[in-house]
């Protein structure tokens, strides 16, 4: 059937629907979620606290959060910071209070929480300090430069960092052969190499690779024998390079600026050349 055949049922994206569901479907940061670490047994015991994740694209906060709403007894609520005004969070903490009358919690994930202004944030303090709600928040900046300080104290903060090249090639191969939620049922044979590639070239973000893998699915015939063969060439095509995480005023200008200072203090050309090409690639202006 033709891919743009308007009767055709349409999927989500691969990467929302392999989604991990449990903590043992969760691939990555196992400083935080290996076993006997703070954050799995608070999970695994459903006793969440107030959190702030802060990490890349990519590299599993929302998925967390998901895990979370599907090992709680609690309501969830979702939220993003970058749409939800005022009014729709006094909406949602009203009923937050009003579930909690009847023994219920609440937690709620906000996404983009550095997207808040100072009266947005206001707003929250009261209903996490008094435990109307749990809040869970994830960020792609540095929440001690964009959360307040009262937020901070009344939270814990866990950073979760890019994802292992071999963390990635697992999500991969759960996708090949989930035929369930992923594309288990195209009969997708990969040549050595190109799997691997496509996890290199992610750069520990989750989402693009699994977009990559879909993209080479959906867009190679099959052969003769019914298979679809992803090559070396398809893996590099549907990957291509991913963006430099980089900005002109927030952290990563500053903390590649001082890695360049660092590096060339310490003698070390190899990386001090790595972080002035970064710069350049990003577009500073090297005037």
């Amino acid at each position: 059937m033709s891919l743009f055949n308007k009767h055709e049922n349409i999927k989500d994206p691969l990467a929302y629907r392999m989604a991990p569901r449990t903590l043992d479907e969760y691939a990555g940061q196992e400083h935080i979620l290996g076993k006997g670490k703070l954050l799995r047994r608070a999970i695994e015991a459903d006793r969440i606290i107030s959190l702030i994740l802060y990490g890349p694209p990519g590299t599993g906060k929302t998925a967390l959060a998901q895990v979370i709403a599907n090992k709680t007894n609690a309501r969830f609520e979702w939220l993003n910071a970058a749409t939800v005004g005022l009014d729709e969070l006094r909406r949602v903490i009203k009923k937050a209070r009003d579930e909690k009358k009847t023994g219920t919690r609440t937690i709620l994930f906000l996404d983009e929480i550095h997207r808040f202004n100072k009266l947005q944030q206001d707003a929250l303090l009261p209903d996490v300090e008094e435990g109307n709600i749990t809040l869970i928040a994830a960020t792609v900046e540095n929440p001690f430069f964009y959360v307040k300080s009262a937020l901070l104290s009344r939270s814990q903060v866990f950073e979760l960092k890019p994802l292992l090249t071999e963390d990635i090639l697992k999500i991969l191969n759960r996708a090949l052969t989930d035929k369930e939620r992923g594309v288990g049922n195209l009969n997708i044979s990969p040549e050595k190499g190109s799997l691997e590639h496509i996890a290199k070239m992610a750069d520990g973000d989750a989402r693009k690779a699994l977009s990559a893998l879909e993209i080479a699915a959906l867009t190679t015939q099959p052969g003769e024998n019914g298979k679809i063969i992803i090559t070396k060439e398809i893996a590099e095509e549907s990957i291509q390079k991913k963006a430099i995480v980089y900005d002109k005023k927030g952290d990563q200008h500053y903390d590649t600026i001082s890695a360049f200072i660092k590096s060339m203090r310490g003698s070390d050309p190899d990386a001090a050349i790595y972080y002035l090409a970064k710069m350049l690639y990003a577009g500073e202006d090297p005037r």
